[in-house]
């Protein structure tokens, strides 16, 4: 039924016009939601991630943060392709040939160290001289989000249950 709805989608945007813009965004129609946290894809496009499986499987993820819960979770599965959005465009590129930085002034998604994916490294260069990190290819970026997990999952408990104790009280 996803399949249908996003072929439906990408249809109808082919016909106004606009299909370059239907296929950059299959995978958030399709994966509409992050598949660990259950974010919005869409409203985090900028740093969401999608991998296809050998067996013709998918999941999408949120952020590299969901997508390393994914692999650790996955573990006897074999990616086939990994994709990460770029920061500025939301285009999907292999993950392993992006420019990533790590770190800087921008809060990262469902982390507290951001790691943000570029399709060149000029635009990289320009966010840090902006916004601060550092330079990192794929593996150091998902070494990073490892070692972050035990952190990054207890802030996220803390903000969970002060929402939950904030909605008790209204």
């Amino acid at each position: 039924m996803k399949r249908l709805s996003a072929l439906l989608f990408i249809l109808l945007l082919s016909l106004t016009g606009s299909p370059a813009l239907a296929q950059q965004h299959q995978d958030q129609v399709v994966h509409a939601t992050c598949s660990y946290c259950g974010m919005d894809r869409t409203k985090f496009g900028h740093s969401r991630m999608l991998v296809e499986y050998e067996d013709g499987s998918e999941v999408g993820t949120c952020s590299i943060h969901c997508m390393a819960l994914e692999f650790a979770n996955a573990i006897d599965r074999v990616p086939k392709h990994l994709f990460v959005a770029d920061y500025q465009t939301g285009t999907l590129l292999t993950a392993e040939t992006a420019v990533w930085v790590l770190g800087g002034d921008k809060q990262g998604v469902m982390t507290s160290r951001a790691k943000w994916a570029f399709a060149q490294q000029s635009d990289a260069e320009a966010f840090i001289a902006s916004h601060g990190g550092v330079i990192a290819n794929f593996d150091q970026a998902m070494k990073a989000s490892y070692e972050d997990m035990y952190q990054d999952t207890q802030r996220i408990r803390k903000m969970r249950a002060m929402k939950k104790m904030k909605m008790k009280k209204q």
